[in-house]
C-alpha cells in the first residue's frame, strides 16, 4: 500500500498566516502540520509516500522534509497542484506514483490521537474498492455527511443542512487504483473543484465501499480556532506521533 498526503492550496482561512508559509508547515503545538499525517502513514506501516504540495512555497516542504529520514524513511516523493482544483484533482495527480497498488490518503491538515494501523489492514485484505473512516461529531453540519444502514453506506452529502447521521466523514480515505478512472469521470462542481464526495459515492453505486470508525480524537487544522484547537489537544494528551 502507498501513501498520499494531499498539502496543497492556498490556505486562504488562515490568512495573514498563510500569505508567505504554506498552511501545511504552521506549527501544531512544536512539530510542523505536515508531520503529523506523514506519521500516522508512518505507524500504519506505510513506506511508500507522495506529497502533492501547492501555492508558493512548495519548496519549503523539501527544505523541511527531505527524504524523510526524521519518519525512519528513505524517500519521499512530491508532486505539484496548481491552484485549489478540489482534492480529487490533487489526487489524481499521483496516478503514475500510486497506479496498481492500493493507496491511504490523508489530508495534510488532519490530526489524530490515534493511529489507523488497524483499519490499513482490513484494507489491505479488502479485495477490492475503498474504505473511509467516520467520527461522530457534534456538528456533522460542517461535513461530509453519510447515510448509514447497518454496515452499509447508502451515500455522502457534502455539508448537508439537515444531516443524515452524525457521523463525518474524515479526511483519511483507502482506494484501490480504480479511483483514477473514477476521478476522470468527474464534473467539476459549483466551486469550480474535482469534489472527494463525489468519488466516494461512486464506489458506493457500485457497492464496494466499506468503513470504519476512527479511534481518539480527531480535527483538522484549516482554520485559526481549530487550529489552535488542534495545538491544544496535541499538548494536553499527545497525538500519533508518541
Amino acid at each position: 500500500m502507498r501513501g498520499v498526503v494531499l498539502a496543497g492550496g492556498l490556505g486562504s482561512r488562515l490568512d495573514p498566516l498563510t500569505r508567505i508559509v504554506n498552511k501545511h508547515l504552521l506549527p501544531v503545538y512544536d512539530k510542523p502540520m505536515i508531520y503529523y499525517p506523514i506519521q500516522a502513514l508512518v505507524n500504519a506501516g506505510i513506506e511508500d509516500i507522495m506529497i502533492v504540495t501547492g501555492g508558493r512555497n512548495a519548496g519549503d516542504f523539501l527544505r523541511l522534509l527531505g527524504n524523510g529520514k526524521d519518519f525512519g524513511l528513505k524517500h519521499l516523493d512530491y508532486t505539484y497542484q496548481e491552484g485549489e482544483g478540489g482534492i480529487a484533482e490533487a489526487l489524481g495527480l499521483t496516478e503514475h506514483f500510486s497506479r496498481g497498488e492500493k493507496l491511504c490518503v490523508i489530508l495534510g491538515d488532519n490530526i489524530i490521537e490515534k493511529n489507523i494501523a488497524a483499519a490499513a489492514q482490513d484494507f489491505r485484505r479488502q479485495e477490492q474498492g475503498a474504505k473511509i473512516l467516520l467520527k461522530k461529531v457534534p456538528d456533522p453540519e460542517r461535513f461530509g455527511v453519510p447515510k448509514i444502514d447497518g454496515e452499509r453506506i447508502l451515500s455522502i452529502e457534502e455539508k448537508p443542512d439537515l444531516p443524515q447521521s452524525n457521523y463525518a466523514v474524515t479526511g483519511i480515505y483507502m482506494y484501490d487504483d480504480t479511483v483514477f478512472d473514477k476521478i476522470e469521470g468527474l464534473v467539476r462542481s459549483a466551486r469550480g473543484e474535482l469534489e472527494i464526495t463525489d468519488v466516494n459515492n461512486r464506489f458506493i453505486a457500485e457497492g464496494t465501499m466499506t468503513w470504519g470508525e476512527l479511534a481518539g480524537w480527531w480535527t483538522d487544522a484549516g482554520t485559526v480556532e481549530s487550529l489552535r484547537r488542534a495545538s491544544n489537544m496535541v499538548a494536553e494528551t499527545g497525538a500519533n506521533l508518541i
